[in-house]
């Protein structure tokens, strides 16, 4: 009887083990499949998105532009349908935790993205902020130009512009039809940026700057002929096909703009909002619930300024940002000391990085100033990533126009915010992630980018800047605008607030100057829900690290919890989270 029993018990045990080595065998089998298909998303990524693969330091397709006609979008569209049905047909039990989060990424991805599509948001590719007049000439700095094939590709990018053009036209001729318009008084400065990128001529265009220097490693006479096909496709080619699509703008489209700033003024525009908010977010919160948080947190920020106020010997916080707006020690008294001071904070943090962090960015960064045609729309400062392999460095953008107006105090948080430990920490550190698919290294949710920006602003203050009170306030400027944000984009496109309003609030809740005012109201118009993710990823960021060290108390390292958050690359919130609870488990043990 016993003998049997054995028997019995070994050829289950035997049963059981063939079950599981087959099972392993099936998820070996599934993990290939997983992987050689974000393998094959990937590459029709670049293939559609030639300007992204190039920025990516991919350039098989540098001398393209992406397709952005009517036609392409239902083909894109019917790729993602296709892609999405592939992934779903993966079974992901008994995978890796990566490859299930891969999985669950690409998944989210490709919904959301068919999701837009379907709500018409590509009928809209033109604003001051991000349109494609702009995002043209943005890119040329992203650019490789190291050798003649380089400048050849770029040459037919030149050349294929009036047709890209053209193709943005047959879209916004699409959108006027399904009432799809940005509001009017912003699309008259669209038209004003157009004019203005088409008026200079040859090398002086922004699209001839490439041609103002050659390397060493072009012979001289390759560099005759190549500046020579430049300012020829400058001049006959860009310029005229901006000159037209300005005359289009200015006569057939922007006069037809909406009326009302609020994205709710469009057709289905609260479910355009809803989407908006929840993509860029990556939360489930709602638009009432994130402007009564921004109310709350524009109150205990300016409780704080007040305090330095009250140190300063100011009666009030009102007086304090008075005598900051007709202190002249507190504005720019040229471009260059602004850009400057944004080097010399960025050279300041560098050796402190160590402190804080076991991984490290290996790309340089680099300061320029904004490219003049945009700095009327541009923000005080941007980052451009650089190439995983450092080939092109990460560059900060300042905009340093009208530069007597724009006060200094905000300098060295947005320094720490757009080059180190913000931006060009995270990404670049992203970008070197061997362990991830390029997806992942090149994720871009805005909550988690911009939030972890936001927060390496607090960690100039933790490490020991902002050494004096005007510092410190200018540090809370610089919160306390992402705080207004909150306010202020939820302000005008859920509680149908008028531009009027915004600037009131602004005026009434914020230290800065007018230029900055007036260029972060139309932004928020222009990019409804961006301008949420900051505070909200902030927020976050300063809630796991407050977790963490309530939990692990003495055995808390601040290094170890910054690798965590940065190791994974970019990452919606509520995913970064529950990696987060993985983590502190383990640290438990």
């Amino acid at each position: 009887m016993r003998y049997k029993t054995l028997v019995v018990t070994l050829a289950l045990c035997l049963i059981s083990n063939l079950a599981c080595a087959a099972v392993a065998d099936g998820a070996a089998q599934r993990s290939q499949r997983l992987n050689a298909l974000i393998a094959d998303q990937w590459q029709y990524t670049m293939e559609q998105s030639p300007e992204w693969a190039t920025s990516v330091g991919d350039y098989r397709y540098n001398n393209r532009w992406s397709d952005m006609s009517l036609a392409h979008v239902r083909a894109d569209r019917r790729a993602n349908e296709t892609f999405l049905r592939r992934f779903l047909a993966i079974n992901t039990v008994g995978l890796s935790e990566q490859d299930q989060l891969n999985h669950r990424l690409m998944v989210q991805q490709l919904r959301e993205s068919i999701e837009a599509t379907d709500l018409k948001l590509y009928e809209m590719p033109v604003d001051q902020f991000t349109g494609i007049q702009i995002g043209l000439p943005g890119a040329v700095p992203t650019m490789p130009f190291d050798n003649v094939k380089h400048y050849e590709d770029y040459i037919t990018r030149l050349n294929g512009i009036p047709k890209l053009l053209q193709q943005v036209t047959g879209v916004l001729r699409q959108g006027r039809a399904d009432n799809m318009m940005p509001p009017r008084f912003l699309l008259n400065k669209v038209v004003a940026q157009t004019i203005a990128i088409a008026a200079p001529v040859g090398l002086d265009n922004a699209f001839g700057q490439p041609a103002l220097q050659f390397p060493d490693s072009i012979p001289a006479a390759e560099q005759q002929r190549l500046r020579a096909l430049i300012i020829r496709a400058v001049n006959s080619k860009v310029r005229p096909a901006y000159e037209s699509f300005a005359r289009y703008l200015e006569k057939d489209y922007a006069p037809f703009g909406r009326a009302d700033a609020g994205i709710w003024s469009l057709p289905n525009g609260e479910r355009l909002y809803e989407f908006l908010v929840r993509r860029q977010t990556t939360t489930t919160m709602k638009p009432e619930e994130i402007h009564a948080l921004g109310m709350r947190e524009v109150e205990r920020i300016e409780g704080e300024m007040t305090a330095i106020a009250h140190t300063l010997g100011f009666s009030s916080l009102a007086e304090l940002r008075a005598s900051v707006s007709t202190d002249a020690s507190q504005h720019a008294t040229s471009r260059e000391q602004i850009l400057e001071l944004y080097r010399h904070y960025i050279a300041e943090m560098q050796p402190k990085l160590p402190t804080l962090f076991g991984l490290l960015p290996k790309t340089p960064v680099e300061v320029h100033a904004v490219q003049a045609y945009r700095e009327k729309g541009a923000a005080g400062a941007e980052y451009n990533p650089g190439t995983a392999d450092g080939s092109r460095p990460g560059m900060v953008f300042v905009n340093t126009g009208d530069f007597a107006q724009r006060e200094l105090l905000t300098v060295e948080s947005t320094a720490y915010h757009e080059a180190v430990p913000g931006h060009h920490m995270q990404i670049s550190i992203a970008q070197g992630l061997g362990d991830l698919p390029p997806f992942r290294q090149n994720a871009g949710y805005t909550a988690y980018v911009e939030g972890w920006a936001l927060y390496s602003e607090r960690l100039g203050k933790d490490i020991g800047f902002f050494r004096d009170p005007y510092s410190d306030y200018g540090r809370l400027v610089s919160e306390l605008l992402r705080a207004d944000r909150l306010v202020l984009d939820t302000g005008v496109h859920f509680k149908h607030w008028t531009r009027e309003q915004m600037i009131d609030f602004f005026h009434a809740h914020a230290a800065g100057d007018e230029p900055t005012f007036q260029a972060e109201t139309d932004r928020y118009i222009a990019a409804p829900g961006q301008a949420l993710c900051y505070k909200l990823g902030q927020l976050k960021f300063l809630a796991l690290r407050d977790r963490a060290k309530k939990e692990l108390g003495d055995h808390f390292d601040i290094r170890a919890f910054h690798d965590q958050m940065l190791k994974g690359g970019a990452l919606p919130l509520s995913i970064l989270e529950s990696e987060f609870e993985t983590w502190l488990t383990q640290a438990h043990h």
